[in-house]
This record gives C-alpha cells, structure tokens and sequence, in this order.
C-alpha cells in the first residue's frame, strides 16, 4: 500500500486515539515531545552533511511525522488542524515569492532573498512589539547558532 498525506493524518490520530491508541503517544504533549523534536531535526542536519540521501529520506520522515504528532495535539486542543498548518506556509510561500507568484521581478537569488526578507520583515511589523534586533533569533536556538 502506498499511504497519502492524509492516510498518515489517519494514523496518528489512530496512535493518539484514546480508545485503542498507544500508550506511549496518548501521554505526549507538547513539552514532552521537544526532544523527540529536536532529535530529528539534528539527523536531518546529519544526513545532510554527511550527503547520506538514503538516510535524509528516512530522517525528512521523522521530521514529519514530528509535525504532524504536533498538529495532531494541537486538533485535539481544538487549536488548529495539520491543514491548517499547510494552508499558513502555503500562503506564506505565495506571499514571500511575488517574483514567482505575482508581477514582482527577481533578477538573481541575492534579489529573490532580499524580496523574501523584505516581505518576512512586513509581517512581523504587525505581530510583536520588538525592542532589540535580538527579538527576531528564536530563543530556542542553540547559543552558538544564536551568536552567529
């Protein structure tokens, strides 16, 4: 059988199912899984620069599925949905590629990066009220990428 996007939606809603479900999945929440998070996200990293495709294609999978056991929790919360999440970065890809997607012009990828963080820089305007330039690195980042 070859699974869709939404076959795997399926199970993990299956997995987080409190009538059948696994044990171990139904006590995950948010907190909890941040490691499991982190980990895949650093083999990602691995693989890439070790250039093990095989493994990259394994580890983009655990990545995923980490998105979508997030999402899952946040279904349950009655937050937003893995639809959702698609919708918003789809939108935000549209948004931040006008020389793709609308009339804008992006001659090289220094313009393309410019027009995309020209475009990053207008939406976080209207979010947060920044007060240091430090505002916009994720705390969460390890303290050396912070730095750089």
């Amino acid at each position: 059988m070859r699974y869709s996007i939404q076959d795997f939606i399926q199970l993990i809603a299956q997995l987080c199912n409190p009538n059948g479900g696994c044990p171990w999945d139904l006590k995950q929440n948010y907190e909890s899984m941040i490691p499991c998070l982190t980990e895949e996200t650093y083999e990602v990293i691995e693989a890439i620069e070790k250039k093990d495709i095989p493994n990259l294609r394994e580890e983009l999978g655990d990545l995923l599925l980490q998105v979508v056991f997030f999402s899952q929790l946040a279904t349950e919360d009655k937050y937003f949905t893995f639809d959702d999440v698609l919708q918003d970065v789809a939108e935000k890809i549209v948004r931040r590629h006008p020389h793709v997607f609308g009339d804008a012009k992006a001659g090289d990828e220094t313009e393309a990066l410019s027009r995309w963080n020209e475009m990053k820089a207008k939406e976080k305007q209207g979010k947060s009220e920044e007060t240091s330039i430090l505002d916009n690195v994720p705390r969460a980042l390890p303290s050396l990428t912070r730095a750089a």
